[in-house]
């Protein structure tokens, strides 16, 4: 088992690793961008990813406060759910009321990875071969994907 301050330093050992790696990628625009804190322009509006001791997630979190602009800001996404998944090669899983372990409600559209913990670096190599092409994937979606979400700006 590990202390806290000792967890902390593995997961920023491998985000700075993580963040390392990606910052050779320039965005579907050409540009530089932090991948690990990504900024989609909307608040709110986060793609997010996590590696914990027995999983990894990626998803494009929907955490706005009132439920109302949630529930709208998700079916802002549904008219992509076709061109997502096309474009990821993949289908990931879709819920308007996702409550984190921490009782937060958001809405998320995501996938997992089981069996890797971010506590192995041996399993570094499957977390940021689960991340990076989903993260490079989710650049080039919102790029086009974006202009929808100007109403939420």
């Amino acid at each position: 088992m590990y202390t806290r301050d000792e967890t902390r330093q593995i997961r920023q050992a491998f985000w700075t690793a993580f963040g390392q790696y990606m910052a050779l990628h320039p965005s579907a625009e050409g540009e530089k961008v932090g991948w690990i804190n990504y900024k989609t322009g909307i608040k709110h509006l986060y793609f997010k990813m996590d590696a914990g001791s027995h999983h990894a997630s990626i998803a494009i979190e929907m955490a706005h406060p009132d439920a109302g602009i949630r529930a709208l800001m998700y079916e802002q996404f549904l008219p992509f759910r076709t061109l997502l998944h096309g474009m990821l090669g993949e289908e990931w899983d879709w819920s308007s009321e996702h409550q984190d372990a921490f009782g937060k409600t958001s809405a998320r559209i995501g996938t997992e990875l089981g069996g890797v913990s971010v506590f192995n670096r041996s399993d570094w190599p499957a977390l940021i071969s689960f991340f990076k092409p989903r993260m490079l994937v989710l650049d080039a979606f919102w790029t086009d994907a974006q202009y929808s979400f100007e109403l939420f700006r």
